[in-house]
């Protein structure tokens, strides 16, 4: 697909209930070499510098189920745009264009991955850790158990599997009440 023909944006969190842009089309997706993780400190969102969040980013490794987007070429300048101010409140997010696997055919996609270098990134946390911070976080858009909570119950009504998420809300609700 030419740029000319639009582009395709790959969501793995929130874009895939709430992408916020508009599409032609959305369909099931693979991306490899990527996998869904609590891995971003969050001191804004669900979080605050004294008592930071988690949120969800792509780290590199194994392979991650989402939601591809086909956005029309005359709006693809204003949905990058949307996409950068709402991804990159973070120093640790890069914009790349990765091959996802839809339905019979592999298209080029933008998402945004963890830079490991960047300030908020975690690096890999126990469940227990992750759980821990996640019960303390809350900062403008809600708490950080209400965004693990969200996060499950929309990859469950899509049908994407992530055993890693309900394990971490397990614990979550274990320790939580």
């Amino acid at each position: 697909m030419s740029r000319a023909e639009g582009i395709w944006v790959f969501a793995y969190g929130s874009l895939m209930w709430d992408p916020g842009f508009a599409h032609l089309e959305v369909a099931p997706a693979l991306l490899t070499g990527y996998h869904r993780s609590f891995c971003i400190y969050s001191v804004v969102y669900r979080g605050t510098p004294e008592r930071p969040g988690l949120v969800l980013g792509l780290d590199h490794g194994g392979s991650c189920r989402g939601r591809a987007y086909r956005v029309a070429a005359a709006a693809a300048g204003e949905v990058l745009d949307y996409l950068h101010e709402r991804e990159m409140i973070h120093d640790v997010y890069r914009r790349k264009l990765l091959p996802v696997r839809l339905q019979g055919r592999t298209v080029r996609a933008y998402t945004y991955v963890v830079d490991r270098s960047g300030r908020d990134y975690t690096g890999k946390l126990s469940l227990e850790r992750a759980a821990e911070i996640i019960l303390r976080g809350a900062g403008s858009t809600g708490s950080n158990r209400a965004y693990l909570q969200n996060t499950v119950h929309h990859l469950d009504a899509l049908g994407i599997t992530d055993g890693h998420l309900h394990r971490l809300l397990e614990v979550v609700e274990g320790r939580g009440g």
